[in-house]
């Protein structure tokens, strides 16, 4: 009987060493893939970094392009609000310039005598208006000149 204990352990131990073969193929299968799911996953990696930095260069110019945006329309907005100014003042002297032609045209217009009883025809109306454009034009010929005589117009 001793035969066939020893026989019986040698076979038990036969069946574990077979198992433990089978146990460490598969175990090396499992660690090939993983492996192979490493390379893929530093891959992965080193494409993430790749576009990571590509997004990080974009954001800096983005940073500097709004920072040159940003000045030029503050310099575009500062030099707008001193044309607005600008114009303001020169639509106020112009308002000026106008008030003191009128003024001037007013006191060269000759006195008009008074109404006739019988309305005018509708062909005279023109008249007046052209009338009054000679005498507008006469009141800046007298203003040029006395503006070139040295002394204020009005």
């Amino acid at each position: 009987m001793s035969h066939v204990l020893g026989l019986a352990i040698e076979s038990l131990v036969a069946v574990l060493l077979m198992l433990t073969i089978g146990y460490c193929w598969l175990l090396n299968k499992r660690l090939q893939r993983l492996k192979a799911d490493e390379h893929s996953l530093k891959a992965t990696i080193a494409e993430l970094i790749t576009a990571t930095e590509i997004a990080e260069r974009a954001i800096g110019g983005l940073k500097h392009a709004v920072r040159d945006v940003n000045e030029d329309l503050g310099n575009r907005l500062e030099a707008a609000t001193q044309m607005s100014v600008q114009l303001k003042n020169q639509l106020a002297e112009g308002d000026n310039v106008v008030r003191r032609l009128s003024k001037i045209a007013l006191a060269a217009r000759p006195a008009e005598p008074a109404p006739a009883a019988a309305p005018a025809p509708a062909a005279a109306a023109p008249a007046p208006r052209l009338s009054a454009a000679r005498a507008v034009a006469a009141a800046a010929e007298a203003f040029t000149e006395r503006r070139r005589a040295g002394g204020l117009a009005a």
